[in-house]
């Protein structure tokens, strides 16, 4: 019996997908729900595990584009599992043999070789150019006159085309939706950006504190996305404005707070939501921040898990990033940009003193934002953050980490 296999809805509004590429080979035996392909979507990546155990025949080929439902390869499930696996290949096939089989390069030369003859050897000496360095089109390769008229004096090294190569390769389905939606944001959207330096000195003293004893109760770290998530949830509090989206003519406004991460996936960048992070605690968030990393990082992050989000909170700091503008997250109308933490003298009472600092940069669509809002909402993140234990944790560490 011969089994269709049909592209399966990867999510909502999602009619197309493309074939990334084939984890088996053609007209090889596959196990049920062994994984046989990789599809891409606008929003995500996604395995596709066989639906039965046979022997498989491909109906489309890595670079296509199939509707969601669509036949993209048979499973012959009457077919027998061979003893081991793999396709044999001849060391006598003649593709292999013709791509092994090494070019023999004959040269023959004389004493006339890169000889230069008398009018050729006045034009080189003019431009300055070594005979050496010519290679002579007439009899027994001696250099002519053409030769050296045509001759270009050499601005460095000589270069080796075959050390020169390049690579052409359809980007994703996934990367061309995300820099479609980036083109768009700079095109429609009035962004800009607003900059604040925070002194984390407070948070380091309470990691430093309380981190092993909240590792080893809850098996979690405690980070700084813990710290950074409450202190964005109370300033959306204060300015709902930036917890707004455009929709045509319309102010959306929400009154829960959904945060976007950005998170490092196998296929980039990835941006899945915790949901409701108004309502957790500092072990919440962790907690949270922890699962969706192992899904991205294991290719198990699904579109519902990335869909919605009110505002996103991205780290470039985890490589290295000092400053930059983070880009807006469509449709949200604002995005906070994380930074490296660096020791910087910084004046604290008159005095100059060592402090970690980080620079925080928050971007914003100026269409539905102020500055008053914008800037309004930066200075909260960075109270909240300098002073975590009474604005974070009501003046009880113990209590706000659940020790």
């Amino acid at each position: 019996m011969i089994l269709e296999m049909k592209v399966p809805s990867p999510g909502e509004s999602i009619t197309e997908v493309e074939i990334a590429s084939w984890l088996v080979e053609d007209g090889s035996y596959v196990e049920k729900d062994q994984a046989i392909a990789e599809v891409d979507s606008d929003k995500a990546t996604l395995e596709l595990p066989a639906e039965e155990s046979g022997i498989i025949t491909f109906k489309a080929v890595e670079g296509d584009a199939v509707d969601v439902g669509a036949v993209v390869c048979l499973i012959d499930m009457d077919a027998t599992k061979p003893e081991g696996s793999g396709k044999a290949v001849s060391s006598s096939d003649p593709i292999i043999e013709k791509a092994e089989r090494p070019k023999s390069e004959i040269s023959s030369t004389t004493y006339a070789t890169g000889t230069a003859s008398p009018a050729a050897k006045k034009i080189l000496s003019e431009k300055g150019i070594d005979a050496s360095e010519i290679a002579g089109t007439g009899k027994d390769g001696r250099i002519t006159k053409e030769d050296a008229i045509k001759a270009v004096p050499s601005m460095g090294e000589a270069i080796n085309e075959e050390d020169r190569k390049s690579d052409r390769k359809k980007l994703s389905m996934l990367r061309r939706k995300v820099a479609e939606r980036l083109v768009f944001v700079k095109n429609e959207t009035a962004m800009l950006t607003t900059f604040n330096e925070v002194d984390m000195q407070a948070i380091f003293d309470l990691r430093k504190k309380y981190k092993e004893n909240f590792k080893e109760k809850y098996d979690v770290s405690l980070g700084f996305m813990s710290f950074f998530t409450l202190a964005v949830v109370r300033a959306l509090e204060m300015f709902p404005d930036v917890n707004s989206m455009l929709d045509g003519d319309f102010k959306v406004s929400y009154d829960f707070v959904d945060i976007s991460i950005a998170v490092s996936g196998p296929k980039g960048l990835m941006v899945p939501v915790i949901r409701n992070a108004n309502r957790l605690t500092f072990r919440g968030v962790e907690n949270e921040v922890k699962r969706l990393a192992i899904r991205a990082r294991d290719g198990q992050i699904t579109v519902d898990e990335m869909t919605g989000g009110t505002f996103t909170i991205t780290n470039g700091g985890v490589f290295g990033s000092m400053l930059s503008t983070p880009i807006l997250n469509p449709p949200q109308s604002a995005i906070l940009g994380m930074h490296n933490i660096v020791e910087r003298p910084v004046a604290i009472e008159g005095k100059v003193v060592i402090r970690p600092i980080m620079y925080v940069a928050l971007s914003y669509d100026h269409r539905i934002i102020d500055g008053k809002e914008s800037v309004g909402f930066l200075v909260a993140v960075k109270e909240a953050l300098e002073n975590p234990i009474e604005i974070l944790m009501d003046n009880n560490p113990k209590k706000a980490l659940e020790l």
